[in-house]
């Protein structure tokens, strides 16, 4: 531990280890699919703020605000001095010596600060924040929205800095609408600054899209997120750069061993929302895989990882290990204390009911993919007006008994949001008449993020599993199995929380 504090990673591997090894109707048995949840926290202990590199900008974050001026920011023109003022609030939160710079974002990105033009950043001192505050104050509205080149910007900027953390903080009213024009698309700007930086994407406004942010967030490390009036924005700003600064862990990686015969089928992130992991270069040679993950604070996130194995010719009835699961953390100047390597382990079974168990955390991350596809559906049903009315009602009604499955309340308050009846179980699920197009968008928003499995309600866990009939819920209250696709849920659910949706009835 460093003298001034210390930095613990912690890991927990969560699996239902049971994988059956009965030979199918078709002969011998397929290759079995083992998921696992792996649960990992960093505790940071008063060790202060993170060190800059050597020679670098002697700070730990490189920042780059991006605020969209194209011209619909100026209807109402609420938006952009809201913006104004957030970006304001940032620059002053930002430590001497943080490397940082202002952009404008329209048909092109514009550096606003240190220089127009200039592809350069500023080094924070009492005289370049006043500077940048000047700088952004006299900022005007006018042209078009092309995202993928204000990243790409941003990207050059952040190129030439060595801070272990590199930030983009990107501000939009709009959908990206002129991405066809412009000088780099969304697509193409996302393959170059995957790995360069962390980006958080933010909405304001009534125009934005949901879509877009979450795929920016996803791709680039970061969180989508909107408020809902102009002035709750300086506060999210200063929040979110009080957070980047007390950053703990700025590179986590994961790294999986595979034994031999398995194979690495899928990492994604799944709480606090999802997100695709991909493979980096070990340089090593070794075998296994590695996956990084950025900016840690004091947190827990979940990763979910799919292996795939062969039980032919394999023993019955043991604990065997399918892989290893080691955490490693790159030299960034602090001591961190890391866990001993974790094995994901597979138990071949020849008993249906072992093996039919679904571990909390994977259960828990189908329900959040199945209620987000609902949204998804509900939202398409409603743009066709009248004739998809139904439709969206149905959907509503789907996502509604997900989100009470899950116990998520901030699922329930954003459904709530767009609703007009539906809060309590046995309540008729319809979409609220005058809604605005934001309105869903927040929804979209709202049903990307997740959270862990309650503890103790995964200790209450039914031995027979989600899957099987007959079984009692969580405090042992009734269940009932869809007649379609057997999903199993509580009794009085109005719609099937499984992959037929089906309206169940008034009462089951």
């Amino acid at each position: 531990m460093s003298e001034a504090g210390g930095i613990e990673v912690t890991l927990a591997v969560g699996q239902n280890k049971y994988l059956s090894a009965v030979p199918t109707a078709a002969g011998p048995p397929r290759d079995q699919e083992m998921h696992a949840i792996l649960e990992i926290g960093v505790t940071h202990t008063g060790a202060g703020p993170l060190p800059g590199r050597p020679g670098g900008s002697g700070a730990a974050l490189a920042e780059v605000l991006i605020i969209d001026t194209s011209r619909s920011m100026l209807h109402p023109d609420t938006k952009l001095r809201a913006a104004k003022d957030a970006t304001v609030a940032a620059v002053r939160l930002l430590p001497d010596r943080t490397a940082f710079a202002v952009l404008s974002g329209r048909f092109d990105a514009t550096v606003v600060h240190p220089a127009p033009g200039a592809e350069a950043m500023a080094v924070a001192d009492p005289r370049q924040r006043e500077a940048a505050e000047y700088a952004v104050r006299v900022l005007d509205a006018d042209g078009g929205t092309a995202i993928g080149t204000w990243l790409d910007l941003a990207r050059r900027l952040l190129n030439g800095q060595d801070a272990p953390i590199k930030h983009v903080l990107l501000l939009t009213d709009g959908r990206n609408e002129h991405d066809d024009r412009a000088a780099m698309r969304l697509d193409t700007a996302l393959d170059a600054c995957d790995g360069r930086f962390i980006c958080d994407a933010w909405g304001i406004g009534d125009g934005w899209d949901a879509d877009v942010l979450l795929r920016i967030a996803r791709r680039l490390h970061g969180r989508a997120a909107a408020v809902r009036h102009e002035s709750e924005l300086p506060a999210a700003y200063e929040e979110l750069v009080n957070g980047l600064l007390g950053t703990a862990v700025p590179e986590l990686r994961i790294r999986l061993v595979p034994t031999p015969g398995t194979v690495i089928r899928q990492v994604k992130q799944v709480v606090p929302a999802e997100q695709e992991l991909l493979t980096v270069s070990t340089g090593s040679g070794e075998r296994g895989a590695e996956y990084v993950t950025r900016g840690w604070g004091d947190e827990v996130r979940h990763y979910q990882v799919v292996l795939t194995a062969d039980p032919s010719g394999r023993d019955l009835g043991e604990d065997l290990q399918l892989a290893a699961v080691e955490l490693l953390v790159p030299d960034f100047g602090r001591t961190v204390g890391l866990p001993a390597p974790q094995p994901v382990l597979v138990h071949w079974t020849d008993n249906p009911a072992d093996a039919s168990r679904q571990h909390p955390g994977v259960r828990r991350h189908q329900l959040y993919e199945q209620s987000g596809a609902a949204v998804a559906r509900a939202y398409r049903a409603w743009l066709r007006g009248v004739d998809g009315r139904t439709e969206a009602d149905a959907e509503l009604g789907r996502a509604w008994a997900l989100a009470r499955e899950l116990d998520d309340p901030q699922l329930l308050r954003a459904l709530r949001q767009i609703t007009d009846e539906g809060q309590e179980p046995g309540g008729r699920v319809g979409v609220r008449d005058g809604l605005k197009d934001v309105d869903w968008q927040h929804l979209i928003l709202s049903s990307a993020m997740t959270t862990p499995p309650d503890p103790a309600a995964a200790a209450q866990q039914p031995p027979a599993g989600p899957d099987t009939p007959g079984a009692s819920g969580e405090g042992g209250e009734e269940l009932v199995e869809c007649p379609d696709c057997k999903w199993l849920g509580p009794a009085g659910s109005l719609y099937c929380g499984g992959d037929c949706g089906r309206r169940l009835g008034e009462s089951v």
